[in-house]
């Protein structure tokens, strides 16, 4: 019996992969979210209108997964401790707050990561969002149906396709990086065409700045940066990188590296044999 904490890529994934190597084994897939696996590098587009439907982001179905794999799939439920002496997890259904324990053989955790929040006041206020489930994605979907403008913040992977795709929406954008370029991991000169690129698109760039605050001022969102730079917008999106979630691997007392990644060998098991 193999339980598999999260869904979306990772933990999907290896749900349908296990059951093609072990056909009568039983597979456990539980996730947080009500969808089960969605493609979520689709997500800005899908806030931009490239992707004009919803359902085009389902990857797949939890009834799907049950029907054609035979997997014991279910949403809305969260893992809150692992026991690991007696192999048994404790779990909350989400819908009706029953709380209940399943046991595993083996158990993989897939619980990816957490979107980082900067030390700031403001980060709650209407009209800031950061974008990593399909819940935000609904979110900030209904509030650009009004929106006129926006400050991104970050200029990662997920800042630049918010920018490419709010001003295809028709959004005034100011891009803010705290890095002297966009893309920090490339080098300077693969990065310069894609900062000429967005200036032409008329996305306004600061870089080497970093966000200092937001405020509300009346029915917009005063925006300073640390140079003192400052604007009235109605969108503020962070895009500022992520962390591990590894609070149930914490808590359970699994080794972890400097980082907070969850600490594997070769193939993927954790400092606890009976768990991936």
């Amino acid at each position: 019996k193999v339980v598999i904490v999260g869904g979306v890529v990772g933990g999907a994934s290896a749900a349908i992969r296990l059951r093609r190597q072990m056909e009568k084994a039983e597979i456990v897939l539980l996730e947080r979210g009500p969808e089960v696996s969605f493609a979520n590098c689709g997500l800005p587009y899908y806030l931009g209108g490239v992707i004009e439907d919803r359902e085009q982001l389902l990857v797949t179905t939890p009834d799907r997964l049950r029907q054609r794999f035979g997997l014991d799939v279910r949403t809305q439920v969260q893992v809150e401790s692992i026991d690991r002496p007696s192999r048994k997890l404790t779990i909350r259904n989400l819908q009706t707050q029953e709380v209940y324990e399943e046991s595993y053989d083996r158990l993989i955790l897939a619980t990816g990561a957490a979107p980082i929040r900067p030390p700031m006041q403001g980060l709650d206020l209407p009209g800031v969002f950061q974008l990593r489930s399909m819940q935000d994605n609904d979110r900030i979907f209904e509030h650009l149906k009004n929106a006129r403008s926006a400050v991104v913040v970050g200029a990662g992977f997920i800042g630049l396709e918010m920018v490419e795709n709010l001003r295809h929406r028709g959004l005034q954008c100011w891009l803010v990086e705290l890095s002297p370029q966009v893309l920090p991991p490339l080098d300077r000169e693969m990065t310069w065409p894609i900062e000429q690129e967005l200036r032409q698109h008329e996305v306004e760039l600061h870089l080497g700045d970093s966000l200092e605050a937001i405020e509300p001022q009346g029915t917009s969102l005063k925006v300073t940066l640390r140079s003192g730079a400052s604007w009235l917008t109605d969108t503020v999106i962070l895009g500022v990188g992520v962390r591990p979630e590894n609070g149930l691997a914490l808590a359970a007392g699994l080794e972890v590296g400097p980082r907070g990644g969850i600490r594997v060998n070769e193939q993927m098991q954790t400092s606890d044999p009976h768990i991936y």
